[in-house]
């Protein structure tokens, strides 16, 4: 029994280690990420932003004002007016952690219209855009040039090979994307939970290799059909229980009484 109480405590211990570590940009299955923009967007056109990015990054990919020694604690207000703009809002900017020599944050952002996202500075490469075509909601997202400063792989010990990934949560199911796996290049299917993710090396994308997604999606939202089914599953209990009560009761006043 004890051996089996210590066997379920490192198990979670493990699991827990392992969610910490997705959680503060560690990556998954040993990814290095260093740079991720997790959007999760409404068929509505508003969505939720969440940056997790080394603060060298932010200052070589976005080209913002952000300390990159890893010694300097960087200035959470500051960070947060640099990501507040007419057309966001910061909900929140994480304690820094480190990894690898670089100190890392995360930046929780929303916006009401992710079309207007590019009038963000930090969002300036980003160009989104949603329609209806054909009966589908198309979803486009177009990432352009960094802000790449010369030398910026030796300056900040990076090699290359890190990650740098735009993840996209869909509201209703996904019927077409062009989403690859980096490492060969075939179509990927989307994860539970309808995440799709484009991923390129950070070498890539300091020279400015442009990234195009595109997603189609049906209209309606898997919320608002698991509404619909689970109040046609209502209806129907409380009309199964209706006929019942009607059947019990006209069987009842069926019987003929016995007689004395």
């Amino acid at each position: 029994m004890l051996t089996r109480l210590r066997a379920a405590l490192a198990a979670a211990v493990i699991v827990a280690l392992a969610s910490a570590s997705i959680s503060c940009g560690g990556g998954v299955f040993g990814k290095q990420y260093e740079y991720e923009e997790d959007t999760t967007i409404a068929l509505d056109g508003s969505a939720t932003i969440v940056v997790n990015a080394s603060l060298a990054a932010l200052a070589t990919l976005r080209g913002l004002e952000v300390p990159v020694d890893p010694n300097a604690r960087p200035d959470r207000d500051k960070i947060r007016e640099l990501y507040s703009t007419p057309v966001t809002s910061v909900t929140r900017v994480s304690r820094p952690w480190s990894r690898k020599g670089r100190r890392f944050i995360q930046i929780r952002v929303t916006v009401p219209d992710v079309r207007r996202l590019h009038e963000a500075a930090p969002f300036a490469w980003s160009k989104y855009d949603m329609v209806q075509k054909d009966g589908h909601r198309v979803l486009t997202h177009v990432v352009g040039p960094s802000a790449m400063k010369p030398g910026a792989l030796k300056n900040f010990g990076w090699d290359g090979s890190e990650i740098v990934a735009f993840r996209l949560h869909l509201p209703s199911k996904i019927v077409y994307h062009n989403a690859r796996d980096l490492d060969t290049n075939q179509p990927v299917t989307h994860q539970r939970g309808n995440i799709l993710a484009w991923e390129q090396h950070l070498a890539d994308r300091l020279e400015g290799r442009p990234l195009d997604m595109e997603v189609r999606m049906e209209s309606q939202s898997i919320l608002y059909r698991t509404l619909w089914i689970f109040a046609g599953a209502f209806t129907a209990a409380v009309v199964l229980i209706v006929l019942l009560v009607w059947w019990f009761i006209r069987r009842g006043g069926s019987t003929e009484p016995m007689s004395a």
